[in-house]
């Protein structure tokens, strides 16, 4: 099988690490891949470290449309927004069947091109029931799939751990890991940490990320010595070692890839019952769920996982059991499933 995967974002966040997930389990299961992506992003790089997969670089969807990239493909896999695009118009010109990964729980865009781009593809792909939702209200008639992000793994340095714990000794170390956008809701993190501050100084809070809502947010913890601003990281596998929790108060979210990673680390996790979340967070078995926006539920759900070495327990075995259902090996049978579909079609 010959699958076709592109990939345009300039960047490396969540949705890249699951392209290079994916296409990295479907070399070893001995697909023949090609990935169209953006010259200016870190995936070129690690593509480039998978012999089987032929790299295109493409600078806007507009742009190498020449038959020859996909003329021994089987069908063509879009991981983002304006890939979709780019497979539109090799469907158009060479008759390529292409799917579309859909990552956010936002409402789809009404413009003409991008209704008739989500219309011309095979099949649709949600990470979650909410995403699955909401191409429902468009595209009531199309085929959709829900088919989960899977837990990437990161490299672990103990000599980096132990310095992280060294920083803070003998304390609980709640992080919180996204780009710092206002839905990401570090907002209620920093709030849960005031109050908390008032209970027990031994929970620290370290907020992992960076971006626009940075400033606002320093001002937000101004005087509170519970809460540390640690920038964007690079290193997860060693935060994920050093921590005692994760927590991720999304206000929306298509399904929240850093709890699923935190989760086959062994953290246990909290999460707001928002988006696709409630997917993989059930309440009590494989982390805790907070109400979105309410700080109060979450410094309660932070103590008593702090305090309670039975329920910390219980809920790190539940996420394990979790991460374990969405592991690369089961998700990329799944799509094989649905390659097989849409070709035989």
């Amino acid at each position: 099988m010959h699958i076709c995967h592109v990939n345009l974002a300039s960047g490396f966040s969540g949705g890249e690490r699951q392209t290079l997930t994916l296409i990295q389990q479907q070399a070893q299961m001995g697909y023949q891949l090609t990935a169209v992506v953006n010259p200016k992003s870190p995936l070129v790089n690690e593509l480039r470290a998978i012999p089987q997969c032929q790299i295109v670089l493409c600078p806007h969807y507009t742009r190498r449309h020449g038959r020859s990239i996909t003329a021994t493909c089987d069908l063509v896999h879009v991981h983002e927004g304006r890939a979709i695009y780019w497979a539109l118009l090799q469907h158009l010109l060479h008759r390529v069947p292409y799917i579309v990964t859909r990552r956010i729980d936002n409402p789809l865009k009404k413009k003409w091109l991008n209704q008739f781009a989500y219309r011309k593809a095979s099949a649709l792909v949600g990470l979650s029931s909410e995403i699955l939702r909401q191409l429902e209200k468009h595209h009531p008639a199309a085929q959709r799939v829900k088919i989960p992000s899977s837990p990437v793994s990161y490299p672990v340095s103990p000599s980096r751990v132990e310095e992280i714990k060294s920083r803070f000794p003998r304390q609980f170390l709640v992080i919180h890991a996204a780009n710092m956008y206002a839905h990401k809701g570090f907002d209620v993190t920093i709030e849960a940490a005031r109050k908390l501050a008032k209970q027990d100084t031994n929970i620290q809070f370290c907020l992992l990320g960076d971006g626009k809502e940075r400033a606002s947010l320093e001002a937000q913890a101004q005087g509170l010595t519970n809460v540390h601003f640690m920038g964007k990281q690079t290193n997860m596998g060693d935060w994920f070692s050093a921590a005692n929790l994760l927590v991720h108060p999304s206000y929306t979210e298509g399904l929240g890839s850093v709890i699923l990673e935190a989760m086959a680390a062994g953290l246990p996790v909290i999460g707001a019952r928002a988006g696709g979340i409630p997917d993989i967070i059930e309440h009590g078995v494989t982390g805790h769920l907070i109400e979105p926006g309410n700080a109060n539920q979450l410094a309660q759900h932070i103590a008593d996982i702090a305090q309670q070495d039975a329920l910390r327990a219980r809920l790190i075995k539940g996420s394990h059991q979790q991460a374990a259902a969405c592991d690369i090996s089961q998700t990329a049978i799944t799509y094989q499933d649905l390659y097989q579909q849409v070709i035989t079609r």
